[in-house]
């Protein structure tokens, strides 16, 4: 499978992130702990320091003016349990087998940052959502991946202060359900909501989003009391705090899309006096696979050469913004199967996609399946299942409800859940929400013809069976979670205009 592409292809491990080497760092009394924030559907640009008008995250914010704000940082996949699995083990999530897909086990086999820092002397623990969705048992695990479960009060009083730790600081915020009207009702101006240009920008939908917006501030609440039991402690300085989130809100065409609304994510690193110059802002390509290799390194832990994430140790230390790392200008990422919801089958709609500055590429491998699941929910494969990759809301709702209404909501319709080409491109600079897919337009034939290549050398590079001649069994994995389904005529008709 377009083996033959590789010999044109330059420097691809530029690209997809190079194998992780041993780091000199000396394991030292004074090794720094690390406090992990992840958010639970928490994407970009939904941070105020990003320019956001009406969401607040002071605690975000906090950390961006005292380390470094990341502008073009990536998940591996839109989707929870694969995303956490390459967080954990610093790879792709399309090597992790089962991992790869929405409750997939993960193999004892793949190192972890947890298990390696525990082995090193750290202490670790977690509180509410880490990694999963999922059985850890199923992989081989005899207890949770991320370590104890409790509060951070908890664990930070308790533990023996001679050792390191470190601490995923997880959440379900900002996951839907809402309570609807949270955002409005606390006092936020719906109409300065920013709608993209995939959304008609109606007042149900603005009030949806703020209601998402309340959740991120509940989120982002809980990180800024962490920090200051962090600080009361006297442990904040010698802390690492990375505060992102696992993909895109969990809204149609975000969360379990390549799009940047589901596949980038806000990410800021503050590490005390580890970093000069505070307050920069980074326009580096990175991944959440970075993450695993540079807590490692900046441990004093070898780094497995399995991790295909790269540290960003360097660019912490660096006093320098912008663009830092020449090779860091593109990345790529993707998805196999979110939830059961096709039309005929357990299949799922793998795609990749590769983001650089100017352009993003995406590569839809099974372009007759439905990108956010069967619309046909009376004949679906799994009962009820309804557009199942994409999460019940009032603006899904509202896109269905008023799909045939006018010729623009026709549009948006097909946008949001019709299906796709099997290529993509979208040229940022006149696109920034990536809505006029432009790949057979003549004029960027070659531009089309040289990003595919790069997608493809890369994802060979790293050993992705769908472009190599491994053997496919993402489909053939057990799922067991559950699907969005059909609320019925009366709770939809709810959201007609004509009504």
């Amino acid at each position: 499978m377009r083996l033959a592409c590789l010999n044109s292809i330059i420097a691809i491990a530029l690209i997809a992130g190079s194998v992780a080497i041993t780091n000199a760092a000396d394991s030292t009394s004074d090794r720094p702990n690390i406090l992990f924030c992840f958010a639970d559907d928490w994407g970009w640009p939904h941070a105020g320091v990003y320019g956001d008008p009406v969401v607040k995250t002071p605690a975000f914010d906090r950390l961006a003016k005292e380390g470094v704000l990341f502008n073009h940082a990536f998940i591996s996949s839109p989707s929870c349990t694969p995303s956490r699995n390459a967080v954990l083990t610093g790879q792709q999530f399309f090597r992790l087998g089962t991992g790869a897909n929405l409750y997939g086990a993960l193999d004892v086999k793949h190192p972890t940052f947890v298990n390696l820092l525990e082995e090193a002397g750290y202490q670790t623990g977690h509180w509410r959502k880490a990694w999963g969705p999922g059985k850890f048992a199923e992989g081989g695990y005899k207890s949770h991946p991320c370590g104890k479960q409790q509060n951070f009060t908890q664990f930070v009083t308790g533990r023996d202060s001679s050792k390191p730790f470190c601490f995923w600081f997880g959440t379900s915020d900002p996951h839907r359900g809402y309570k609807k009207g949270t955002g409005l009702q606390s006092g936020m101006n719906i109409d300065k909501v920013p709608v993209p240009d995939f959304y008609p920008d109606v007042e149900e939908v603005r009030s949806d989003i703020a209601d998402y917006y309340f959740e991120v501030q509940r989120w982002d609440s809980d990180v800024m009391a962490a920090l200051k039991l962090l600080q009361e402690a006297g442990e904040l300085e010698n802390t690492i705090v990375v505060m992102s989130g696992d993909h895109g809100m969990p809204f149609p065409r975000c969360k379990g899309n390549l799009y940047d609304w589901g596949s980038r994510v806000p990410l800021a690193i503050r590490w005390g006096k580890e970093i000069p110059n505070p307050g920069r802002t980074v326009t580096d390509f990175v991944s959440t696979t970075d993450l695993a290799p540079t807590f490692l390194e900046a441990a004093g832990i070898d780094v497995p050469e399995a991790m295909s994430g790269r540290s960003l140790v360097s660019i912490l230390k660096s006093e320098k913004d912008g663009r830092l790392e020449a090779d860091r200008n593109a990345v790529v990422y993707g998805r196999e199967r979110h939830t059961d919801c096709q039309q005929d089958s357990d299949d799922g709609y793998p795609s990749r996609a590769i983001r650089t500055d100017d352009y993003l590429y995406v590569r839809n491998y099974a372009p007759h399946r439905w990108p956010a699941g069967t619309p046909n929910y009376a004949t679906a494969y799994k009962k009820n299942a309804w557009l199942g990759d994409c999460d019940n809301g009032p603006t899904k709702s509202y896109l269905w409800a008023n799909r045939d209404s006018s010729p623009m909501m026709q549009r948006l319709y097909q946008l949001n859940f019709g299906k796709r080409p099997a290529d993509e491109l979208y040229v940022l600079a006149d696109d920034p929400n990536q809505v006029k897919n432009l790949a057979n337009d003549p004029k960027f034939a070659s531009i089309k013809s040289k990003i595919a290549d790069q997608l493809t050398g890369a994802l060979i590079q790293l050993n992705d069976p769908r472009e190599t001649n491994a053997a496919i069994k993402f489909d053939d994995y057990p799922y067991t979670g559950g699907v969005p389904t059909y609320p019925g005529d009366e709770a939809v008709d709810l959201y007609r205009d004509d009504r």
